[in-house]
């Protein structure tokens, strides 16, 4: 049985084993202890999966609790994939800033994934990656 939960001290070693091994780690900085110490300090709304005390699905979000919830990272172990967790993950996320709107941005192969369990798209999304690339 799969038990969700609020965690606030999620170790930087779990994190990066659940971010690895979800493939998530392809696009997060996993070699990198520090940036991931700093991305579990700063994010205010983390909800794990745990199976017998094992972490197998992480949703790390940055929230106002009112406006907006930014779901930054959602992970579910490749193991465990296609049971559910990830939209469990969403759901208790949800359930906890309810007035908020819930906002991610899809990793390219989970695209088809978030209308299934009937998220919608918005096509407006911008990004800056570069602050050399800003406009003056």
């Amino acid at each position: 049985m799969i038990e969700y939960k609020i965690e606030y001290k999620l170790g930087v070693d779990e994190f990066k084993e659940v971010l690895v091994n979800s493939t998530l780690g392809d696009r997060r900085p996993v070699n990198d202890p520090d940036r991931l110490a700093k991305m579990l300090e700063h994010g205010n709304l983390i909800i794990t999966a745990r199976d017998n005390g094992k972490l197998v699905g992480i949703s790390r979000s940055m929230t106002d609790f009112m406006f907006c919830t930014y779901l930054s990272d959602l992970a579910v172990n490749k193991d465990y994939q296609k049971q559910g967790i990830g939209k469990e993950l969403i759901r208790q996320t949800k359930l906890n800033a309810p007035k908020a709107k819930l906002i991610l941005l899809a990793a390219p192969e989970a695209i088809p994934y978030y209308p299934k369990i009937g998220m919608t798209q918005y096509e407006f999304c911008y990004f800056l990656d570069d602050i050399n690339k800003l406009k003056k």
